[in-house]
């Protein structure tokens, strides 16, 4: 053999049995199971607040919590499918308002039957997710830029279509109420709305990793050239994300009316951000191409615990403002961390 080649292989055999470290280690477990980082923190979380408040742990407060993240949850599934690709979509709220008020003039004084009027909402939202997908893959503009525009727009239109007045549930009908329906699952009591919103993670969930389009989403998300190069059509696989997150945007605005008991163009205003931040700190990367929906679950349960939680403690509001502002930091500097793994064997 030459010599060049007993160097090369000496050097190669030299380089799989360096040293690694307890910290790469856990750098690179973190890379590969992006899940574990919110799960620490939420058992942290847990523990702190159950040590603060004997209340925070109880089955009823337990279930207000998963509840209350129902909404921002729906969302951040969506919005995970965006940034996964290495976008961005700040047009999540105001799709789903938009969405409310169309599904709540149709049937609330439009008269149209509430499945109906689903239908149709479901529809507008799926139409205004295709609308920002078309501009980010066709027109060639940047996600954030699309979508803070499409943001006003759509809010807009929902302010124009309502007057800026709300729809009560009684003139939406029973079926369009149905998402506040409680449900006894043993100690717990959960809406047929959350348990809708646990179906649609599991459904996502499935097509991200059991299906070629899953894969692909992956794949722009790493690198969208060389995706492109491989043969995957970039510019169908984002039009299709993004109309994908329009029509899970419009499911969440039938939990929305079932969560507040009415069409209200004013609810959720901080929606947009709040699904932005269980997708961050649910450890999916803003950079594209890793993350998964059971850690934007756990982020969203965070988020949802930790203003409880400190509800509870009866800290002023501005205080889960903070903490949530510095859990966002942290996890974003994690991610920058974790991006610098060295992926070797």
């Amino acid at each position: 053999m030459p010599a060049q080649k007993l160097e090369a292989t000496s050097a190669a055999e030299a380089f799989r049995r360096r040293r690694v470290t307890p910290m790469q280690r856990a750098q690179r477990a973190l890379h590969r199971h992006p899940e574990i980082s919110p799960f620490i923190v939420l058992i942290m979380v847990l523990m702190t607040f159950a040590l603060a408040s004997p209340r925070f742990l109880q089955p009823s407060n337990l279930s207000l919590i998963l509840q209350q993240v129902a909404i921002v949850g729906s969302l951040a599934i969506g919005q995970t499918l965006v940034i996964l690709t290495a976008g961005i979509d700040l047009s999540v709220g105001a799709i789903m308002i938009l969405v409310t008020m169309v599904i709540g003039g149709l049937a609330g004084q439009g008269g149209l039957p509430g499945w109906l009027s689903l239908l149709v909402g479901l529809g507008v939202g799926t139409g205004a997710g295709f609308a920002n997908g078309v501009l980010v893959a066709y027109v060639g503009l940047p996600p954030f830029i699309v979508t803070l525009g499409t943001l006003n727009v759509f809010t807009a239109f929902a302010l124009l279509m309502s007057g800026g007045r709300s729809i009560p549930a009684a003139k939406l009908g029973s079926f369009l109420n149905w998402t506040n329906v409680s449900l006894p699952i043993g100690p717990f009591q959960m809406t047929t709305g959350a348990l809708l919103v646990v179906i649609m993670y599991l459904i996502v969930a499935f097509a991200l990793s059991q299906t070629k389009w899953g894969r692909y989403i992956y794949a722009v998300g790493g690198d969208a050239s060389a995706a492109r190069l491989a043969g995957i059509q970039v510019r169908r696989l984002l039009i299709s994300v993004y109309s994908v997150a329009g029509f899970i945007f419009a499911m969440s605005a039938w939990v929305l009316i079932g969560r507040i008991g009415a069409a209200t163009p004013t609810a959720a205003v901080d929606a947009n951000l709040d699904s932005i931040t269980a997708v961050v700190i649910g450890g999916t990367s803003l950079f594209g191409g890793r993350g998964n929906l059971l850690g934007t679950f756990l982020g969203a349960v965070i988020v949802g615990a930790f203003r409880d939680g400190l509800a509870l403690a009866r800290l002023d509001v501005l205080f889960q403002t903070l903490a949530i502002g510095l859990l966002i930091i942290a996890s974003v500097s994690l991610d920058q961390w974790i991006r610098k793994v060295q992926v070797y064997r």
